[in-house]
C-alpha cells in the first residue's frame, strides 16, 4: 500500500536525516570562509540537502510490485478518514472559496490571490511589531547570532497600512514562502541568497531594487535598520510594476489538509499527549505559547512579555503549532546559517492542547511544498485557522519544552 511505503521513507528520514550540503549554498573545495562565499556566488546556484527527496520516493514506488503504491498523489491517505488536499480542486460555494492558507471559506478574490511572505524584524528593539496578528501563517527560524526572524504569509492584507518592521532576506526563508506560491518580500539579503532570489521561479520584491520606494517606506519614530514598513498600497504596486502573475499557479498543490467546517480535531490516538505550553527554545528572545482552552488558541510570548500587534493591541494568537526539525550546519566564520528544506525529518503537530509526533517531508522539489505524516505514514489534518511553524535546529532538540 502506498501507506506502507509512505511511512517507511518517513520513518527513514526522522531515524537518519542528514545535511548533505546546507540549503544556503554549495560547499566548495577548502574550509575558508572567502572560499565559500566566492563559491557561492560565482556559481549562480544552490545545492540543497535533495531537492528531489519525494520524486525519488515517486518513482521508486511507481516501479514497485505493489499496485497500489503507483497511485502515489491521488492515494495519499488522510487522518480520521478524510482525503488529501494535495493537488485537489478546491470547494467553491457562494463567490468563496477554500483557503489554501486556514482551510476556511474565503472571498474568491481574495482566495484566488496569491498571498504575500513578508520577512519581519524579531529583535527586542523591534518590538512590538506592525500587522503581524493579520498573518495566516507565521515562520520563526533562527539567523546568525541566535536571534530568530519570522515570515508572515499573508492571504487578506488589503487594509494594513503597515507591516513590519521588514527585515533583509534568508535564503531558507524563500524556500519557505514558495511553499505557499507567495510573493516574497524583504529590505536586503545576504549575498548567499542572491543565486536563489534570481530564479525565474522566485517572484519577490526587495527594497533594495528599483521598486522598494514604492512598496516600502521608512519612519521617524525607530532608527534604522528597524523602520521599514511595507503597506498593502505599496505591495500591490510593486506586484504591478514587477509584473508578476497575481493568481495562484494552476500546478499549485496547497500545503495543508484542513479538518471540515464545523469539525474540531483534538489528537487522542495512543501516542497523542498534552501540550499546554510549549517552549520552542530559541535562546536569545526565549518565547513560547500558552493554550487558551476558552478560545482554543496558543497565545504566544517573547522577551518575558506577550507578543502583540502594534496596530491593535492584540496578542499573536494561533490554533495550530508544527515545530518542524531540521539538519543544519554553519556556512562561514559569520555565522551563516544553512537549513535543510526538502530532505524531510521530524516534526510536532499541537492543537487544542494536544501534541503529536510525527514526519514531514518536501513534495516537488523547490517549488513545492512540506506536508506532514503522523508515525504511521498518514497526512496530518489540522483544525482550521492559523498556523505557526517554529524551524527547529535538529541538534537543539533537547531544549524544547513541551508539557
Amino acid at each position: 500500500m502506498i501507506k506502507k511505503h509512505l511511512s517507511g521513507l518517513l520513518l527513514a528520514l526522522s531515524i537518519s536525516v542528514s545535511l548533505l550540503y546546507a540549503c544556503s549554498g554549495a560547499k566548495p573545495e577548502g574550509n575558508t570562509a572567502e572560499n565559500k562565499n566566492t563559491e557561492v556566488v560565482e556559481n549562480g546556484s544552490e545545492t540543497v540537502s535533495d531537492p528531489d527527496a519525494y520524486s525519488d520516493f515517486e518513482e521508486a514506488a511507481k516501479n514497485s510490485a505493489d499496485d497500489s503504491a503507483k497511485a502515489i498523489a491521488s492515494g495519499l491517505i488522510a487522518e480520521y478518514g478524510h482525503e488529501s488536499s494535495y493537488g485537489m480542486p478546491r470547494e467553491e460555494k457562494d463567490g468563496k472559496i477554500r483557503s489554501y492558507l486556514t482551510g476556511k471559506l474565503v472571498d474568491k478574490a481574495v482566495g484566488e490571490r496569491r498571498p504575500v511572505a513578508i520577512m519581519l524584524n524579531n529583535i527586542k528593539e523591534a518590538q512590538p511589531m506592525s500587522g503581524t496578528s493579520m498573518a495566516d501563517v507565521l515562520y520563526e527560524c533562527v539567523v546568525e547570532g541566535s536571534i530568530t526572524r519570522m515570515m508572515g504569509i499573508f492571504e487578506n492584507y488589503d487594509d494594513l497600512n503597515k507591516i513590519g518592521s521588514v527585515r533583509s532576506c534568508r535564503n531558507y526563508f524563500v524556500y519557505y514562502a514558495l511553499e505557499y506560491d507567495a510573493i516574497y518580500c524583504h529590505y536586503g539579503q545576504s549575498a548567499y541568497a542572491m543565486p536563489l532570489l534570481e530564479q525565474d521561479f522566485v517572484d519577490n520584491l526587495s527594497g533594495l531594487s528599483s521598486e522598494g520606494d514604492t512598496v516600502f517606506y521608512r519612519t521617524t519614530d525607530r532608527v534604522a535598520p528597524h523602520n521599514a514598513y511595507a503597506s498593502a498600497k505599496g505591495i500591490k504596486k510593486g506586484i504591478e510594476i514587477k509584473g508578476y502573475d497575481q493568481n495562484y499557479s494552476s500546478n499549485y498543490k496547497g500545503k495543508f489538509t484542513f479538518a471540515n467546517d464545523g469539525e474540531i480535531i483534538i489528537p487522542d490516538s495512543e501516542d497523542a499527549y498534552k501540550a499546554e505550553h510549549i517552549e520552542p527554545g530559541y535562546l536569545i528572545n526565549k518565547p513560547w505559547f500558552d493554550y487558551d482552552e476558552k478560545s482554543g488558541k496558543y497565545l504566544r510570548f517573547e522577551y518575558d512579555e506577550p507578543q502583540i500587534d502594534a496596530e491593535n493591541g492584540e496578542q499573536l494568537a494561533v490554533d495550530n503549532l508544527i515545530l518542524q526539525y531540521s539538519s543544519w550546519e554553519v556556512v562561514d566564520d559569520k555565522g551563516y546559517l544553512g537549513f535543510d528544506c526538502h530532505s524531510g525529518g521530524k516534526m510536532t503537530y499541537i492543537t487544542h492542547g494536544m501534541a503529536r509526533d510525527g514526519t514531514w517531508i518536501r513534495f516537488d522539489g523547490d517549488t513545492g511544498s512540506v506536508r506532514y505524516f503522523d508515525n504511521t505514514g498518514e497526512e496530518i489534518v489540522m483544525n482550521q485557522g492559523k498556523t505557526w511553524v517554529s524551524i527547529i535546529q535538529d541538534t537543539y532538540s533537547d531544549k524544547v519544552v513541551i508539557r
